[in-house]
């Protein structure tokens, strides 16, 4: 089973920075797994040392409309060996929690 928690919103490029930033600290403090607010939710998640890294930009020139640029990251992997254990423990390794 996939489950997949998506939010769409407007950022200024300020807010945009610190989201990005809460995710790289999340990264950096060396834990099992992190947490990553997706919207109204904290999505815990359990990253491997190394991720699979994807960065993808498309520039769009229009004649009649505005211009469009696109920025868009990808990361991938599988779970951490501590996902599986919690989950054996009586956790859920996809646990999410509403704020």
């Amino acid at each position: 089973m996939a489950d997949t928690t998506n939010h769409e919103t407007q950022l200024t490029r300020a807010e945009t920075a610190q989201f990005l930033r809460s995710i790289a600290d999340e990264l950096d403090a060396d834990k099992d797994r992190i947490r990553v607010a997706i919207g109204n939710k904290r999505v815990q998640l359990s990253p491997p040392e190394r991720i699979a890294t994807e960065a993808t930009v498309t520039e769009r020139s229009r004649r009649l409309r505005k211009d469009v640029e696109e920025l868009e990251l990808r990361f991938k992997w599988t779970p951490t060996k501590a996902t599986a254990e919690a989950a054996a423990d009586g956790g859920t390794p996809d646990d999410t929690q509403s704020e």
